[in-house]
C-alpha cells in the first residue's frame, strides 16, 4: 500500500451531482478496493502506477475561506472515495473537515461502507438534516469478500441501526445490483426496520473495470454470461424492467412508497422506508443538468 500526504488548495468542490451542491473528498484512492468501483478512473489523474485500491493520497488543505457562503448548501462525503476507509482512523481527515464545516450551517450527506463512522455519530448529529447511507449489495459474505475489502455486511447494518435509532436519516444503498446475484428484496427485508430510505442502483459497467467484472462473472457464474451479454453488450433493459416490476409489486404488498429518481422523499422514523429506483444513470444525469 502506497500512502502519501499531499497539499491541496481547496477541499470544497462544486458539483452537478443531484444530491448536493459540493463534493468533498479528504482522500484520493481507497483501500476498500471494490472491483466495480466507478472512481477507479481517478487513477489516470494521480500519477500512481499502483493498481486501484493499492494507493491513497491523504489530503491537507487550508482553513475553509468565507464559511458563511455554505449556509443552506449541502456537501456530499464523498464522490470518489470512502470517507471512512481504514486510514481515517489514523489521519482523521474526514473528522477534521466535519469539525471545520459544522459552524457554517451547511448540511451533509455521507456514503460509506464502514462502521468507523460511529466514532463521529455525535458530531454528525449536530448538522441540520444529516443523511448517511451504507452500500450493501448482498447478504452473502463470500460474494462481499470477492468484491471489496470493507467491513462485513453485518457491521454495516449494525452501524445503520445505531444511526437510525439516534434519529439520523439513514439509507440502505443497494448498489451496485449485480444481475442474477443481488437479491434486492432480501436486503430490503433485512434493513427495512432501520432506515428511512432504500436506494436501488444498477451495476453500470464502463471503463477498465467492465472487462474485470465480466471476466469474474464468466469464471464464477458462467450461467450468467448470456444475461450479462444482453445487458452490457446488446444494451437490453429487459432485466431492469422486470426487476422494477418485481420491486413495485413487493413494495405495494409491504406498504412502502416506491418512487423513481427522487431522494427527497424519506419515510418518518418508525415507518417503512421509501424505496427509490436509480436504475438509469444517463436519464438521472440529464435530469440533474436540466434542473441546475
Amino acid at each position: 500500500m502506497v500512502i502519501r500526504e499531499i497539499e491541496v488548495k481547496d477541499i470544497m468542490t462544486k458539483t452537478n451531482l443531484p444530491v448536493s451542491d459540493f463534493a468533498v473528498n479528504p482522500y484520493v484512492g481507497c483501500t476498500h478496493a471494490c472491483k466495480y468501483c466507478y472512481a477507479s478512473f481517478m487513477k489516470r489523474f494521480t500519477n500512481h502506477p499502483e493498481p486501484w485500491g493499492e494507493f491513497v493520497d491523504v489530503k491537507r488543505w487550508p482553513e475553509i475561506s468565507k464559511p458563511g457562503k455554505y449556509a443552506g448548501k449541502e456537501a456530499f462525503f464523498c464522490s470518489v472515495t470512502d470517507p471512512y476507509q481504514p486510514l481515517e482512523k489514523k489521519y482523521e481527515r474526514t473528522r477534521a473537515l466535519l469539525e471545520q464545516l459544522l459552524p457554517t450551517g451547511i448540511s451533509i450527506s455521507i456514503s460509506t461502507k464502514s462502521d468507523l463512522i460511529l466514532r463521529d455519530l455525535d458530531l454528525i448529529k449536530q448538522f441540520p438534516g444529516a443523511h448517511v447511507s451504507w452500500s450493501i449489495n448482498t447478504l452473502d459474505e463470500d460474494f462481499r469478500k470477492e468484491m471489496d475489502r470493507a467491513v462485513s455486511i453485518e457491521r454495516r447494518l449494525a452501524a445503520m441501526r445505531q444511526f437510525y435509532e439516534a434519529g439520523i436519516q439513514s439509507t440502505c444503498f443497494i448498489s451496485p445490483i449485480f444481475p442474477g446475484i443481488t437479491d434486492v428484496t432480501e436486503i430490503i427485508e433485512r434493513a427495512k426496520h432501520q432506515c428511512n430510505l432504500v436506494w436501488l442502483e444498477n451495476l453500470n459497467l464502463r471503463g477498465d473495470y467492465k472487462k474485470r467484472i465480466l471476466s469474474w462473472i464468466h469464471e464464477h457464474h458462467p450461467e450468467l454470461d448470456e444475461l450479462y451479454h444482453d445487458i452490457y453488450t446488446k444494451k437490453s433493459r429487459a432485466y431492469w424492467t422486470e426487476l422494477d416490476q418485481k420491486i413495485r409489486a413487493y413494495t405495494e404488498k409491504e406498504g412502502m412508497l416506491y418512487i423513481r429518481d427522487d431522494d427527497q422523499h424519506r419515510a418518518p422514523f418508525g415507518e417503512p422506508p421509501v424505496v427509490c429506483n436509480y436504475f438509469y444513470h444517463e436519464e438521472i444525469t440529464k435530469s440533474a443538468k436540466k434542473g441546475k
